[in-house]
């Protein structure tokens, strides 16, 4: 019984070696170390928020939203565009690193978020 734990306790931690928390398998970086961080857009929320991510592209992602919601940047030291206003689908950016304070601009202040590049 003490081998089968022991040899689950090793797979388990083989897995965890080879996982890459960034999912640069695709989308940003184009193979160059860009990193690629995903944002929910859900019921009046964002997801994770405060939420610390490397310099690279950061994906928000409408979730099982019921209603519209919007990605409007307050501060950062670039400025990103603005998403349209939207209930499905994805809205992809490219942060450079510093902080960036966001919300939704249809529930304001209540729905809001900030990202820490580094």
């Amino acid at each position: 019984m003490r081998l089968k734990h022991l040899a689950l306790v090793a797979s388990l931690a083989g897995l965890a070696a080879c996982s890459d928390p960034y999912g640069t398998g695709g989308g940003y970086g184009g193979g160059t170390g860009g990193h690629l961080t995903t944002i929910t857009v859900s019921n009046n929320f964002f997801n994770p928020t405060p939420d610390t991510v490397p310099a690279g592209g950061v994906t928000f992602s409408w979730s099982n939203a019921s209603n519209k919601h919007t990605v409007t940047w307050d501060s950062g030291p670039t400025t990103p565009a603005n998403s349209s206003t939207m209930a499905t689908g994805t809205f992809p950016v490219t942060l450079a690193q510093g902080t960036y304070h966001y919300h939704c601009t249809i529930h304001g202040a209540p729905m809001s978020g900030t990202i820490v590049v580094q």
